[in-house]
């Protein structure tokens, strides 16, 4: 079995995986990460949605074999220490979650998007967003606290 030399959150692991199998399994089940989720598993829910490199992934179709030496940052990596990420603190300031199930591929998808654009309009949120399947509903939530979050790291 082939094996990687995978930098997640900060931290090197070294893993033995077969060359296909989906990056969501090496965090889940390899590296007991649990903040992507498993939804759907063709990466049209979002609810995996992490990064690797600079890029937004959805680590349900992203095979082992193709990360390389990027560095992959699941929501468990934004915080610095006790500090929340900005994201992560307007996502708890606004109230958002509820089953919070899609909460970590949504907040991901979140910080990605303001560090492209600072400050988002509606139709930037929600065209951000639209690939991100929260069943809850709390999509009004989710935009007032990426605003939030936009106008936090402004001050910043």
């Amino acid at each position: 079995m082939p094996q990687y030399v995978l930098k997640v959150n900060g931290d090197e692991h070294v893993i033995d995986a077969p060359n296909d199998m989906p990056l969501l399994y090496v965090l889940r089940d390899r590296l007991g990460i649990t903040g992507p989720k498993y939804g759907c598993g063709v990466g049209i829910c979002g609810a995996c949605t992490s990064h690797v490199g600079n890029s937004v992934a959805r680590p349900c179709i992203v095979r082992i074999d193709s990360v390389g030496a990027q560095e992959v940052t699941t929501i468990e990596g934004l915080a610095t220490g006790d500090v929340l990420h900005p994201v992560q603190q307007a996502w708890i300031d606004e109230d958002v979650a509820q089953c919070g199930f899609c909460q970590p591929g949504q907040i991901m998808t979140a910080v990605a998007l303001l560090a492209q654009i600072a400050n988002p309009t509606d139709a930037d949120i929600d065209a951000a967003m639209s690939e991100n399947v929260c069943r809850c509903g709390t999509y009004v939530r989710i935009r007032a606290a990426i605003k939030r979050a936009a106008a936090a790291l402004q001050q910043a």
